[in-house]
């Protein structure tokens, strides 16, 4: 296999049984031949699409599985615009400029998604963020992460202790306010614009399971199990934690996270329904549906072998419920779903975004992290503009080393 087949999810997540578009696809049948095959039919897949069908590529998407039936219905979706790791921790490990530049390059990533599914007509509902002290920030810290942040034009809020109180009845040390990010179905968005690309010329297969790639001075050739091939000028590998094995496993790892969702309850949510996260490890993240549902997830561990092995979900939902509950008392922490995934994380927080080293034309997008639909946003611009003969200005920020 081309692609390193994982267990990426549990079954039971929120979003298989909220209805979506049915995608239209087709078993390959045949030896085909187009500009781009996107290997990942998910959310990353379906941004690439929409973004290079529209550019006038003549577009292929595969998916081993199946449209939107791997880790992007595992997706809890918040979707903002900061990163996982502190824009304090960043400037440590790549230097203050190219920190500065990655902050603000996810705010865009966020603010320009909005208007992307807004014109759309693809549901999305705007959120702004509470980013709590914990046990690798506290007040002090965050104080310090807020002035950075406001230094390079990123508005943030500061609150002690007495305004989260006030505010948001949260008895944390202090905390950050962050404006302007977004939740979606994650599911449901993926699928919708799966469908616009297929309306506008982009052919989708599954399943199909590519084991094989010859690559020529013009062109790959992707092979699938049942021998049909797909001869591309440029191949784009959107298959989420499921790494290709032409790409070097250094710098990632993959962890494990569990989530789960209450029944509606909207009387019972918090003050401005904020996305909520902590300065923890491990950290507790949250949202609220738009039929007043609590979703939290978190708990993660560093390895994907603990993916549904028997007892680890009750505990770890256990756990988090917990958490919630002290939060906000009020809040009935009785799970309707539950459900876990892998996911991929690299050493600075930042994904991987280009074309592979060492393999001409073949380009990946992974590591993404718990910024994930913000990364597959970026991902898109920057491989529009390559295949395109573009230059994306911060594409050296996320290039494979």
């Amino acid at each position: 296999m081309v692609t390193r087949k994982r267990k990426l999810r549990t079954e039971g997540s929120l979003w298989e049984h909220l209805r979506a578009p049915r995608v239209p696809y087709q078993a390959q049948t045949r030896d085909l031949t187009a500009d781009v095959l996107i290997v990942g039919g998910g959310i990353t897949g379906a941004m690439i699409a929409d973004m290079l069908v529209a550019a006038g590529l003549d577009t292929i998407i595969v998916d081993r599985r199946g449209p939107t039936k791997g880790s992007t219905v595992a997706s809890t979706a918040l979707v903002q615009y900061e990163i996982d790791t502190p824009l304090s921790e960043l400037t440590r490990k790549i230097g203050k400029d190219d920190a500065v530049r990655a902050w603000r390059r996810s705010r865009l990533a966020v603010t320009s998604l909005h208007a992307f599914l807004r014109e759309r007509g693809i549901a999305a509902q705007s959120r702004d963020s509470l980013y709590l002290s914990g046990n690798q920030l506290g007040a002090r810290e965050l104080a310090h992460e807020a002035e950075l942040r406001q230094a390079a034009g990123l508005v943030t809020t500061f609150l002690t202790r007495a305004d989260l109180n006030d505010r948001f009845a949260i008895a944390r040390s202090a905390a950050l306010l962050g404006f302007d990010n977004l939740t979606i179905n994650p599911r449901a968005a993926a699928a919708e614009l799966l469908c616009r690309a297929a309306k506008s010329g982009a052919r989708l297969y599954a399943p199909v399971d590519i084991v094989k790639l010859e690559k020529r001075r013009s062109h790959v050739e992707a092979v699938g199990r049942d021998g049909h091939s797909v001869r591309c000028k440029w191949l784009v590998f959107a298959s989420g934690y499921e790494f290709p094995r032409i790409v070097p496993a250094k710098g990632h790892r993959i962890t494990t996270t569990w989530a789960f969702a209450t029944r509606p309850q909207r009387r019972r949510l918090w003050p401005e329904e904020c996305l909520i996260w902590e300065a923890s490890k491990p950290y507790l993240y949250m949202r609220t549906t738009p039929d007043g549902r609590v979703l939290c997830g978190g708990e993660d561990a560093e390895t994907s072998d603990a993916l549904g092995r028997p007892g680890v979900m009750e505990r770890k939902i256990a756990r988090l419920q917990g958490k919630v509950g002290k939060l906000f008392p009020d809040i009935d922490t009785r799970a309707a779903f539950t459900w876990s995934a892998a996911f991929g994380e690299t050493a600075t927080g930042l994904p991987l975004i280009g074309e592979i080293p060492g393999h001409r034309n073949c380009y990946a997008a992974l590591g993404y992290g718990g910024n994930g639909i913000t990364y597959s946003r970026i991902a898109a611009e920057i491989l529009r503009a390559a295949l395109t003969g573009e230059r994306d200005p911060d594409a050296d920020l996320y290039a494979f080393k």
